[in-house]
């Protein structure tokens, strides 16, 4: 599994000459990666598949970093057996599949969520099984027998118990899978699922004429629906509703710091990957308290002549925080109102100040554009004039004026089940 490594070479060692001749392999006692998938307990897998009433393939970033969607699609269409994702596996199926349900967990879809809870084998490829997907860890899929395969040892059966643990590579074992899956029997369990995206679609609660967080996604969806697209998030509500609402596909790559949840990750992310990826249209989408974390990287993005589309989606708080404590702690709002500073001390009732910084001014002292967007009828031409930008070689940011009282739906109760699931 890919991650950070420390190489921590002392100082003498450093200034040391040695020899130029480099080992052939590596051969290292702490690193014996799995590279082979045991086909007998594949096969029992398979079988398995076969045989279940109601089995549901759960697919996570294991996925999408062994770059195995377009096989792990042929094997889905196969089967005709229904997806859930991870965040982090968003797009290892196309969103707008026919076989794909949604992501499941804390701001899952209702459906997806549901359909795990329902389901009687789980399919499991590439997810670490997380809290942000279980909820409460013994009530996870109650009724499932559960297969995994992770190329990580350490990553099976450490918080949930599996039947049949698989230690491969995503892609090597969706390979091997294509040569022995048939389809199975799922018409009335796809009649369900349906019934549940029916009874309870992923939809934000319309505000009249009010801008949300799913009209600007739904606009990048329709005015980059033929670019080549990198979309890179922060970390909080925006996050969110760009796991929700954002189309992945063949043409769009979405990009997330997952569960570490780095502020900030967002903008500098988005510049990392356009430098990588010069003919790509890269989106970053942040808050605007995550984006002030990492600010300056506006002088490398106009420097480098990186024509990064950034959005700052702006409620004046630090939002997700924000909706803990409105929803768990009483309104207790402390430390996430981003225009209070002193003004939250004083009893003299003055008004909160605009919001500091402009951001629009602060991106056109650095050399970008800026472009403000207070009106659902604006959204469009905001992006096609950021779009026109990008002949010019220099960064965008599109600053969105949003009410801070819209929260995330639906959303899993702190310790609850996936079952338990706040709508509104």
């Amino acid at each position: 599994r890919p991650g950070p490594v420390l190489i921590d070479l002392p100082k003498d060692v450093m200034a040391e000459l040695g020899s130029a001749q480099y080992p052939k392999e590596v051969n290292i006692r702490g690193y014996k990666p799995n590279t082979s998938v045991h086909i007998g307990q594949l096969k029992r897998a398979i079988k398995m598949l076969h045989k279940a009433k109601r089995p549901l393939f759960l697919a996570g970033g294991g996925v999408n970093i062994a770059r195995a969607s377009a096989l792990f699609t042929e094997v889905v269409e196969k089967t005709q057996v229904p997806v859930v994702t991870t965040i982090m596996g968003r797009g290892a199926i196309a969103t707008n599949h026919p076989l794909f349900i949604g992501n499941l967990g804390m701001h899952g879809a209702y459906a997806a969520n549901m359909a795990v809870s329902g389901c009687d084998l789980l399919f499991s490829i590439g997810t670490r099984f997380n809290d942000r997907i279980t909820g409460k860890l013994h009530e996870f899929a109650p009724h499932a027998q559960i297969v995994h395969i992770d190329i990580d040892t350490a990553s099976i059966s450490r918080n949930i118990h599996v039947d049949i643990p698989i230690v491969a590579d995503a892609k090597e074992a969706l390979t091997k899978m294509t040569e022995y899956v048939e389809e199975c029997e799922t018409k009335k369990w796809l009649a369900q699922i349906a019934a549940w995206k029916e009874e309870h679609p992923l939809r934000m609660k319309p505000k009249g004429d009010q801008m949300q967080a799913q009209d600007i996604l739904e606009t990048i969806n329709e005015v980059f629906k033929e670019d080549d697209k990198i979309v890179v998030t922060d970390v909080g509500q925006h996050q969110m509703f760009t796991s929700q609402y954002l189309e992945v596909n063949e043409k769009t790559r979405l990009y997330m710091s997952g569960g570490l949840g780095t502020m900030g990750y967002g903008f500098p992310g988005a510049v990392g990957a356009q430098i990588g990826n010069p003919d790509s249209t890269v989106i970053a989408i942040s808050g605007d308290g995550g984006m002030q974390m990492n600010i300056q990287e506006f002088a490398t993005a106009v420097l480098e002549e990186t024509p990064v589309i950034a959005c700052v989606f702006n409620n004046t708080y630090l939002g997700m925080v924000r909706q803990w404590q409105k929803l768990f702690y009483g309104k207790r709002y402390g430390m996430t109102n981003l225009r209070a500073g002193a003004l939250s001390r004083r009893t003299d009732g003055a008004e909160f100040p605009e919001y500091t910084p402009d951001f629009v001014k602060l991106a056109e002292s650095y050399g970008a554009k800026g472009i403000r967007v207070t009106e659902k009828s604006e959204m469009k031409a905001a992006f096609e004039q950021a779009k026109a930008n990008r002949a010019l070689k220099v960064p965008t940011l599109i600053e969105f004026m949003l009410d801070p009282e819209v929260q995330v739906y639906p959303m899993v109760r702190p310790g609850g089940t996936l079952e338990d699931l706040l709508m509104d």
